[in-house]
């Protein structure tokens, strides 16, 4: 395992959750690759996006459905204030992720987190793992426990 799985693996022994990370045969890059690889239905993919604020230029994760678009024209109503796409260097450097294989957990740093409330009608959720084609199981509301996520109505 490479560095970033490791440290997701880390970061969930240390909140108490027992995961298993897989390494599909193929790349998980995207929502419909993963559920391809696993055999899910797409909406079971929490697919994690890094976003800066326009105006904070803080960095926000917002974790959502596979099965969804997330719509950045509501984001000063659902996130407080304008996103733009974070570039991915700075992805890098501060979560320690690259893109593609962005976990919701295992950050370099702390980021404010915001979970597409369409993924708790699922009893089991796939994150990335941190390498494009390493995912990990986990309850919907553990997941929104272990980050301390805000829900939010994407739909």
């Amino acid at each position: 395992m490479g560095k970033s799985v490791n440290r997701v693996k880390a970061a969930a022994t240390a909140a108490g959750l027992e995961i298993e990370l897989i390494t599909l045969p193929v790349s998980a890059r995207t929502a419909a690759e993963a559920a391809d690889g696993l055999d899910c239905n797409v909406g079971q993919i929490a697919k994690s996006l890094l976003f800066e604020g326009a105006e904070s230029g803080a960095l926000k994760l917002i974790l959502v459905s596979g099965a969804h678009a997330l719509d950045l024209t509501h984001a000063p109503k659902l996130f407080g204030e304008a996103l733009v796409r974070a570039d991915p260097k700075r992805v890098r450097s501060e979560t320690g992720f690259a893109i593609g294989g962005v976990a919701p957990i295992g950050h370099l740093c702390e980021i404010e987190t915001f979970m597409d409330a369409a993924l708790m009608q699922y009893d089991c959720i796939w994150g990335a793992g941190g390498a494009p084609e390493t995912v990990f199981a986990i309850a919907p509301a553990q997941l929104l426990g272990v980050t301390g996520a805000t829900l939010f109505d994407n739909g």
